[in-house]
């Protein structure tokens, strides 16, 4: 019995020796979130959400400030986080949820790997949509296909939804999207949208459902949604096909499915919330701990909901199980993601 007591004692003076450790390091300091988008971006508003509420969670207290690093649909926020950010957890980083597509194909830009990320959480899952101007003749995705000029569609990158999700449907029900590359964030897509330069874009149902221009837009009806990625219709979207009911009409080979299946893989993986590799495996467990506990605050949660912004987390551990899923492919699933992507190169 003494024993025992000794080496629960032990265990415990260790444990607080552990906690007091990092309650030293954080506290008086500033963490940061390097988030890929603009302010006001749907991922710049989760990043400030989180940035409020988990400090509290955090030994120590620190304060948590939201720097944005726009560029190549969030790759250079991520090449930041992965390559020149201390793994010490004072930064952390917003970044999208398929930028393991530019890995798998290879492109030169990458500065990551993706399986090596610290995986701290996500804040919702992002099912996407597509969305067409009302006043285009493109009125459903049969008018797509059947058009002899292609739609124009605005992408910030090609590891985002705005520009794989044209490419994946091209290659599954055949239909032809021009992709306008280039746009800082995706307000600049919605503003060109608005200016005639582009007449679609695809990218979150969440976002379409939580801030301006899209409220206005929906009202005013200057824009219909043709398609949505879920398995199962978005209870917001009730009358929108899903990309498998498409892929039932047009009797998309299984070879095309598996293919649709990897890359609608992003959408599992939200709006994931990363640190440098590295990281010790102490201040990781003390970062998922205080992204979980912030994601289940009554206070946060209330906030969210005034601001519209929707909540169905995961945690870092299902987020690296994730990761590791869609980075280890066979070959030849690899060759017609590279096929798919090719033209970003």
């Amino acid at each position: 019995m003494k024993k025992v007591a000794f080496i629960c004692s032990v265990f415990c003076l260790a444990w607080s020796s552990g906690l007091q450790a990092q309650t030293s390091f954080f506290q008086g300091k500033t963490m940061t979130i390097v988030v890929g988008t603009k302010a006001g971006d749907a991922y710049d508003l989760y990043a400030r959400l989180l940035a409020q509420y988990m400090p509290k969670y955090i030994p120590g207290n620190p304060n948590i400030i939201v720097q944005n690093m726009t560029g190549a649909g969030s790759m250079i926020a991520a090449n930041f986080v992965y390559g020149v950010a201390k793994p010490d957890g004072m930064t952390l980083g917003a970044i999208f949820p398929a930028l393991y597509f530019d890995q798998l194909t290879g492109r030169s830009q990458v500065k990551y790997d993706w399986k090596k990320f610290a995986w701290i959480g996500s804040t919702v899952a992002s099912n996407a949509l597509l969305y067409m101007r009302a006043d285009t003749p493109y009125k459903t995705m049969e008018d797509v296909r059947n058009a002899s000029e292609p739609p124009k569609c605005g992408s910030t990158g090609t590891g985002v939804s705005a520009y794989y999700l044209p490419k994946l449907l091209e290659e599954v029900i055949g239909t032809k999207f021009n992709i306008v590359l280039g746009y800082q964030a995706g307000a600049d897509i919605d503003l060109a949208v608005e200016r005639g330069e582009v007449q679609c874009r695809a990218f979150t149902i969440t976002a379409f459902f939580a801030r301006e221009p899209f409220t206005t837009w929906r009202k005013k009806g200057f824009v219909r949604v043709l398609l949505q990625t879920g398995k199962k219709r978005d209870d917001r979207l009730p009358d929108v096909p899903t990309i498998y009911q498409f892929m039932d009409k047009y009797k998309t080979p299984e070879a095309g499915r598996r293919l649709a299946t990897v890359v609608l893989a992003g959408g599992d993986i939200g709006r994931p919330i990363v640190a440098p590799p590295g990281l010790p495996a102490e201040k990781q467990t003390i970062l998922r701990e205080a992204f979980t506990k912030s994601v289940q605050d009554p206070q946060l949660l209330e906030e969210a909901k005034k601001r519209r912004l929707e909540m169905d987390p995961a945690n870092g551990e299902e987020l690296e199980q994730l990761a590791k899923e869609v980075i280890d492919q066979p070959p030849e699933v690899v060759e017609r993601m590279k096929k798919l992507l090719g033209d970003g190169k």
